[in-house]
């Protein structure tokens, strides 16, 4: 197999080998170009704390350690705002010596400011899954912002299979940028590409949404149901800068235009401090085919997902805020992303989780 991210025929194909399994039977489109959707199980576990599994322990040993009380979800339940659940997920691992995994909240999970993260047997960090790895998936949810309904079957997390090495460096990003332009104007590539906020809109002065503090719950199985007014507040302003309040969170939206060609997969870098006192982005993955169109160019901005720390902090109009690493595809896709497969984001501009109503 040719180092990179899998596609989905590859992805396809570990299932049918048995590299993937679970308990209950796939479903249609849980195979994404680059990833596949993992599902909750049946039962969540109210913890004390996050935590890592560690080397020489189980999830399961841990989880005696720290559970507080099981719920059932399986006519629905509600994860409580600030409260830590660990849910054993209906699909299990058995990697190849060569194969590295790696997981993250899907779009519509991060826009929602719902933290979630995988947890594994004998690990020591979260949302990554070593060579040749064995056994089961859990994930831990602490919703942040919102009360949450979720329901056995739900998808709030996604992983990538990684064969070998698959980073795109500076100079053949560059080369690529040359070629098929992944971001309209300028590139700024600097270990993956640059990207900064728009807060100096074409037209109008809304910029973002800021998180109400205290709402009802979310249903996550429901879609284009609720009005933003209840969860959210505008963010206005007319000069450029807004300041972020600490413990609040903001959706933002990129001020580039940004494409994944159809042989690239990217994720978003983690965040680092030099760059203020703020996290963006907890959904990590953009597929083949995100804001790629076959006659060229960049067509989809970046939503950000801003959780601002310790200190108010000034975000100015074109500020960069963090950066997309890109990397090879093993096999180019049988299906993109937006174009051969229905996608909630594609030609995004500012824009909540499809939960909410436009």
């Amino acid at each position: 197999m040719k180092n990179g991210v899998l596609s989905d025929t590859q992805i396809s194909a570990l299932i049918d080998g048995g590299a993937i399994t679970a308990s209950a039977g796939f479903e249609l489109g849980q195979v994404q170009p680059a990833s596949l959707d993992l599902r909750l199980g049946h039962v969540a576990y109210r913890v004390r704390a996050s935590f890592l599994t560690g080397r020489g322990q189980s999830v399961t040993d841990r989880l005696a350690q720290f559970t507080m009380h099981e719920i059932d979800l399986t006519d629905g339940a509600v994860l409580e705002k600030n409260c830590v659940y660990v849910v054993p997920l209906l699909e299990s691992l058995a990697l190849p010596d060569t194969m590295t995994a790696a997981a993250s909240a899907k779009s519509s999970t991060g826009r929602l400011d719902l933290l979630t993260r995988i947890i594994t047997d004998n690990g020591v960090e979260f949302d990554r899954v070593p060579k040749g790895y064995a056994g089961p998936l859990f994930v831990e949810i602490c919703p942040r912002s919102f009360s949450v309904l979720v329901r056995p079957g739900l998808m709030l997390n996604q992983i990538i299979f990684r064969n070998g090495k698959t980073f795109i460096n500076d100079t053949d990003l560059i080369a690529l940028h040359a070629k098929t332009p992944i971001v309209d104007g300028e590139a700024v590539i600097s270990d993956g590409l640059g990207f900064s906020v728009d807060l100096k809109p074409q037209s109008g002065d809304l910029v973002g949404y800021r998180a109400k503090p205290h709402t009802g719950v979310i249903d996550l199985a429901q879609v284009a149901h609720y009005e933003p007014a209840d969860f959210w507040e505008e963010v206005r302003t007319t000069d450029g800068h807004i300041i972020l309040d600490p413990g609040a969170f903001y959706i933002l939206v990129s001020r580039e235009s940004i494409a994944i060609p159809p042989d690239c997969a990217a994720e978003m870098a983690p965040y680092i401090a030099m760059v203020g006192e703020f996290r963006v982005h907890y959904a990590g993955f953009f597929d083949p085919g995100f804001g790629w169109d076959s006659a060229g160019g960049a067509g989809s901005r970046g939503v950000l997902e801003v959780r601002c720390h310790e200190a108010p902090f000034v975000l100015e109009h074109g500020q960069i805020v963090g950066r997309l690493v890109y990397e090879h595809m093993s096999q180019t896709p049988a299906a993109l992303y937006g174009q051969d497969i229905k996608s909630n984001y594609q030609g995004q501009g500012l824009k909540l989780s499809k939960h909410f109503k436009s």
